[in-house]
């Protein structure tokens, strides 16, 4: 069926929908990954946006019930240049455009993504519209300006989870993940090293948190502005120095207005598993996987007790940073990965480092 792509700009591109049919709208976005579709499209963190991908053929290896991020989908649309007619993968069971009609996700082909994702670098992230139902350009570019956009919008509300439940009951120290629209992986690595983990919707409050008596806390990552859920940045900033606490991608810009620093858009984001950051401590540089709109102000932080520990090596922006004297650290990338490379997954053992020595000043200080 003939589908039109609309930016708010005025731009079109006309090609074939996939998966469900209808009308979809949100910020288009590009991802550079070659592979990890199905943890791309069930990422609660793309909750509000339009994803592209730069790869030309997407769905080669189907869907694997194994590998989604959360329990469904959240992209608004996907748009590939071509959907690949045929899956080979001994873990797949279906394919994806099966996957996207399943969950009534509107895809669009055939477009060309390169001259796309050069309008998007070029002129920045911008709001859009897919349709199969209304293929009048003008209006479409009408529907695509008039949609909200992301900036002070809580999506986050949207993806969190309705009340908190036990993913690991096992485990020498007790974690609480403050639910922003955590990834699967997140919780499979915190299990994977050693811990408990009990998941609470983001809007609870720092006392309950601490009632759970936890060793440690992870905010996790999630869509959307960080100025929008200022309950969890209030949440957050009860909870410092009160135990260690270890923020990914969304937790870490929360972290950043906690400390009392500004956040700001980026002009078209990081979304892919190719960004190369640079460890300030050792000079090592990391490949991660980012997905993220928004970015911390590193020149808005207090430098006297914050210290800045990673960079981003393609625009210098703020990727990681750390309290100088409380148990408190985060970053901007995935370390948990899926989709991409694992050269950052020791920060979860880090963690668990992090909330043993805490264990032991305590210990000490009590004895």
């Amino acid at each position: 069926m003939r589908a039109i792509l609309a930016l708010e700009d005025g731009t079109v591109f006309e090609g074939v929908s996939f998966g469900a049919t209808g009308e979809a709208a949100g910020e288009v976005v590009f991802n550079t990954s070659m592979i990890g579709y199905q943890e791309i499209l069930t990422d609660p963190s793309y909750k509000g946006q339009i994803v592209t991908m730069t790869y030309p053929l997407i769905g080669n290896y189907g869907i694997s019930r194994e590998d989604c991020e959360s329990h469904r989908p959240w992209v608004e649309g996907f748009v590939v240049r071509e959907l690949s007619r045929v899956f080979s993968n001994w873990r797949s069971h279906q394919s994806l455009g099966e996957f996207m009609l399943e969950n009534n996700l509107l895809g669009i082909q055939g477009i060309d993504t390169r001259a796309l994702t050069r309008r998007i670098r070029m002129l920045g992230a911008m709001k859009g519209v897919i349709s199969t139902v209304d293929l009048k350009p003008e209006s479409l570019v009408e529907r695509a300006k008039s949609s909200p956009g992301l900036i002070g919008r809580d999506l986050v509300k949207e993806v969190t989870a309705g009340q908190g439940f036990w993913w690991q009951k096992d485990g020498q120290y007790r974690v609480v993940v403050i639910d922003c629209g955590v990834k699967y992986n997140i919780l499979r690595q915190l299990s994977a090293s050693g811990c408990q983990v009990r998941v609470v919707p983001a809007g609870t409050s720092a006392q309950r948190i601490l009632d759970l008596h936890p060793k440690g806390v992870l905010i996790s990552n999630g869509p959307g502005d960080p100025e929008g859920v200022p309950y969890v940045v209030e949440t957050v900033r009860q909870l410092i120095g009160k135990i260690p606490i270890f923020g990914i991608c969304l937790g870490h810009q929360i972290l950043g207005l906690a400390f009392g620093g500004r956040t700001y858009k980026l002009k078209f984001g990081h979304h892919g598993a190719n960004h190369p950051v640079k460890d300030l401590a050792t000079g090592k540089i990391a490949i991660t996987v980012q997905n993220h709109g928004f970015c911390v102000d590193m020149d808005s932080l207090n430098k006297e007790k914050i210290e800045i520990s990673y960079l981003n090596l393609y625009d210098g922006t703020l990727e990681g940073m750390r309290h100088r004297e409380l148990p408190v650290f985060s970053v901007q990338f995935h370390p948990e990965a899926s989709p991409g490379p694992h050269d950052t997954s020791y920060l979860f053992h880090q963690f668990v480092h992090l909330m043993k020595e805490n264990q032991l000043s305590l210990r000490v200080n009590h004895a």
